[in-house]
């Protein structure tokens, strides 16, 4: 690894990073920040609706676009593999996949634990162990992951979106000892409650749950854009020697 060295945000300009889970949420927010900055861009949606809004806000700007379905891990090898062959190797990748699920056991099935492990979880590792193949990557990748405070902290209904978090998390401390011989980092953004789509759905508009979030994470809220520097850090060298490292965003919750 290279000497730390000044937090310089220019360098963000010469760089070609993925972004999963682009279209909502702080993967949008990220990838609008990098736009901004110059940074060349790989966007995913999983959904054709959210293709065609990276499509409608990011066209004409020099990106690249990638639709998958990560409920279905197994198609992602050939489509991903055609995209990087015109992208290029990549310096970075932010995985902001990830399917909220709040369910009691007595209503989970098989099918509906293994998708949610498909999109949050075995996903991630295809794409992890496509791009980390020769001549795909730069020396230096970062890799990094938004985890939730659901990986330490139990709450009823969410046993299975708490799973798949923390095995991301288990994963990294693995793979950065693993992936370090590559001259590749991978970490972890542990998030608190972050004011998304997927957060007021499941909030359903009732401030008393609003409340007990609140009274717990006593910073307030986190928006998507307050996760956007955190990102970059995380992917710029000035973090090169941070690895395997769950990196806290939580608002105070966990405290």
């Amino acid at each position: 690894m290279t000497e730390a060295i000044p937090y310089d945000r220019g360098f963000i300009q010469r760089k070609k990073i993925l972004i999963t889970g682009a279209s909502k949420g702080i993967g949008f927010a990220l990838a609008k920040e990098l736009d901004s900055k110059g940074t060349s861009l790989l966007l995913h949606a999983s959904s054709e609706e959210g293709y065609e809004r990276l499509w409608t806000h990011f066209e004409g700007r020099g990106h690249a676009f990638w639709q998958a379905d990560f409920f279905k891990p197994h198609e992602i090898e050939a489509s991903l593999q055609s995209v990087l062959d015109d992208f290029g190797p990549l310096d970075g990748f932010v995985n902001c996949v990830g399917v909220r699920l709040r369910r009691p056991v007595n209503l989970l099935n098989v099918s509906i634990i293994q998708d949610t492990f498909n999109a949050n979880f075995t996903s991630y590792l295809e794409v992890i162990r496509l791009i980390t193949k020769k001549k795909r990557f730069q020396s230096g990748l970062s890799i990094l992951s938004i985890s939730s405070i659901s990986a330490h902290s139990g709450a009823a209904g969410v046993s299975i979106y708490a799973a798949t978090k923390g095995a991301l998390e288990s994963a990294t401390r693995c793979l950065a000892k693993e992936l370090y011989k590559k001259e590749i980092r991978i970490n972890i953004i542990v998030c608190g409650q972050v004011n998304t789509e997927a957060y007021q759905a499941l909030m359903n508009s009732k401030e008393d749950k609003q409340d007990a979030v609140l009274e717990r994470q006593y910073m307030g809220l986190l928006q998507p854009s307050n996760l956007v520097n955190a990102c970059i850090f995380l992917l710029s060298e000035s973090s090169c020697f941070i690895n395997g490292t769950s990196f806290p965003a939580d608002g105070g919750y966990l405290q």
